[in-house]
């Protein structure tokens, strides 16, 4: 019989007592909330909350939340930085200049049907449409939650051919939706044969289910796995909210696994723009051996504008962050940008004066440092 527990959850005004559901992943699958009565049963809503929930019904981004993730929600306070994540809002309907329904251009650089190639040495794989829950931010939204599922193997052979005919290709990211949101069997079936394909040496798996559903990291699937190394967990925690005891233990089974766990953070308007609260984030990750990775400027996505920050606020977070975390702890503040032209690094200028063989340089601390090339014949 599946246990109930109880967990203790900050958010809003203050901690709350949730019951967290089964322990079995397919119970939490099953279970998850997707009707706007299931969600006001639960949650008490706000006006713009319950008239977006109505909306998911009927068009757009489904809703979907596991009963794990939900219980970290607080149930009155609309501000919470885990329901504002996953929560519709009426907001979702406003589309605003610059928003897209395809952010990265991943139709116009679909090199096979499931298969997008944006850059010359790696893939991206799409190869279900279901997640465990559905981000009210997902880039995207215009295809997941169709009810398809996992593509079926047949249907994956096109791409398969492409990359077998592409030996550049040495990285390819499995997503979708979520590809652990798959069967253990199904998921290694694909593994498997993207590994008959030699030139392939890594193979990343874009989850974010240590997130939202850590009960379906178990023994079970990291020994389906291991076998087939080297391979990537690339995962997305936003909020310290999520750093929770089930969270921490898929982390560690996964490191323990040999499995590298990195994490990609989505800069997210009164979730955590702010210096302190991706702070004891990325320092809560690096306790778990999770390499913060990226942190990411929100991509825009058709109704998402009431979750963008402005493009200032990362590169300010990034500046108080620097000399205040280790290295380890800091991840690249990246632009994925508009029309899938490729990712691009931000940050302060640190760089004041530059002459010939010389550079004034700012340091965190507000202090001008001179810096000198060598002579020309010291390399020689």
């Amino acid at each position: 019989m599946a246990s109930h527990r109880q967990l203790t959850v900050c958010g809003g005004d203050g901690p709350h007592d949730a019951t967290i559901q089964p322990d079995d992943w397919r119970e939490q699958l099953r279970l998850a909330i997707t009707s706007v009565d299931e969600l006001a049963a639960r949650l008490t809503l706000q006006d713009d909350e319950l008239a977006g929930a109505r909306r998911a019904a009927l068009a757009g981004l489904p809703l979907r939340i596991t009963p794990y993730y939900l219980s970290l929600c607080h149930p009155t306070d609309a501000n919470c930085p885990i329901r504002r994540q996953v929560v519709p809002r009426l907001a979702e309907a406003e589309v605003v200049a610059g928003d897209l329904v395809d952010p990265l251009g991943e139709r116009a650089h679909e090199a096979a049907p499931y298969l997008v190639r944006r850059y010359p040495d790696r893939a991206l794989l799409l190869a279900t449409d279901q997640c465990a829950i559905y981000c009210r931010f997902c880039t995207r939204s215009r295809v997941v939650g169709g009810g398809h599922g996992p593509a079926p193997m047949a249907q994956l052979e096109a791409a398969f051919a492409y990359l077998q005919q592409q030996p550049q290709i040495r990285d390819v990211i499995i997503s979708g939706g979520d590809p652990l949101a798959m069967s253990s069997g199904r998921l290694v079936r694909l593994i498997e044969r993207l590994r008959r394909i030699r030139h392939i040496e890594v193979i990343r798996l874009a989850t974010r289910l240590p997130v939202c559903l850590p009960q379906r990291i178990q023994p079970e699937l990291l020994a389906a796995l291991r076998p087939h190394h080297p391979l990537w967990i690339m995962t997305h925690f936003n909020h310290p909210t999520e750093l929770t005891d089930e969270a921490a233990r898929a982390c560690k089974l996964l490191a323990d696994g040999g499995f590298p766990v990195m994490n990609q953070t989505v800069l997210l308007r009164g979730v955590n723009d702010n210096a302190d609260t991706l702070m004891r984030l990325f320092r809560g990750l690096i306790r778990w051996r999770v390499r913060p990775y990226y942190l990411m400027q929100m991509d825009p996505v058709a109704g998402s504008a009431h979750l963008r920050t402005p493009f200032q606020c990362g590169l300010d977070i990034m500046e108080a962050l620097q000399g205040r975390l280790s290295g380890i702890a800091l991840p690249k503040l990246i632009l994925d940008t508009p029309g899938g032209e490729g990712k691009v690094p931000l940050g302060p200028n640190y760089v004041l004066r530059r002459s010939p063989g010389r550079v004034v340089v700012r340091t965190h601390r507000h202090v001008e440092v001179e810096y000198l090339d060598p002579p020309a014949a010291a390399g020689a």
